[in-house]
């Protein structure tokens, strides 16, 4: 799973890596862009990146997804969606059909058990990290959840699921492609991809929500 990351690349630096991506000339942020963020979590407000080559745009959205059934925004929030079932759970199956999206993020956070309690680790490649996502607009508001496949590889330890995170030549397929063809890409990140990844242990302040600067991701 994944219910904590990182977005420190903003402002121009976070329109300009949107404007790399497949097909994208022109990056629209009507709300402007997010402020460094070093402890994202559920239901805060997260960066959500739509792309309708050869226009991107990047809105505000509640992590944690609000179908257009919901009621209230009551029950545990929607933040991750597994890729097993994404497109037959009633939760996600009609947001998988024609709205899926991009969440950015420069890394993420993980708990592993090392015998002294649970350890946070942060995952990151280095630059902005585009995981797969859906979006919905459900009680009238923008929301988002981050999609999730089984760990493999050289995460396995670190815990039983990841991210699904899109390699460049994958983005247009996921974003714009046919239900069908953003069905191909519901297996894990491939381990070429994942053994670019760096991991490293870090303050367990990360633990407490309310904990939001950068020494968070600090080795520790």
């Amino acid at each position: 799973m994944c219910g904590r990351f990182v977005l420190f690349t903003s402002d121009e630096s976070l329109l300009d890596a949107v404007g790399t991506l497949p097909g994208v000339t022109e990056v629209h942020a009507p709300d402007g862009t997010p402020p460094p963020r070093y402890n994202l979590a559920p239901t805060q407000m997260v960066p959500l990146v739509r792309l309708a080559p050869p226009r991107a745009q990047v809105d505000p959205a509640r992590w944690g997804l609000l179908p257009h059934w919901k009621k209230d925004d009551s029950g545990p929030p929607l933040f991750n969606a597994r890729g097993e079932t994404v497109a037959t759970k009633p939760s996600f199956r009609d947001a998988f059909r024609s709205q899926r999206g991009l969440i950015p993020m420069d890394g993420y956070y993980e708990w592993h058990d090392d015998g002294t309690g649970k350890q946070p680790y942060f995952v990151s490649l280095g630059k902005v990290m585009w995981a797969a996502a859906l979006w919905a607009t459900g009680l009238d508001r923008l929301s988002a959840t981050m999609v999730t496949t089984d760990s493999h590889g050289p995460l396995e330890w670190l815990h039983n699921r990841l991210p699904r995170l899109l390699a460049t030549e994958e983005i247009e397929q996921w974003t714009t492609g046919t239900p069908e063809q953003a069905a191909e890409l519901l297996h894990p990140t491939s381990a070429d991809y994942l053994e670019r990844l760096t991991v490293r242990p870090v303050d367990r302040a990360v633990g407490n929500v309310r904990n939001d600067y950068p020494e968070l991701i600090a080795e520790n």
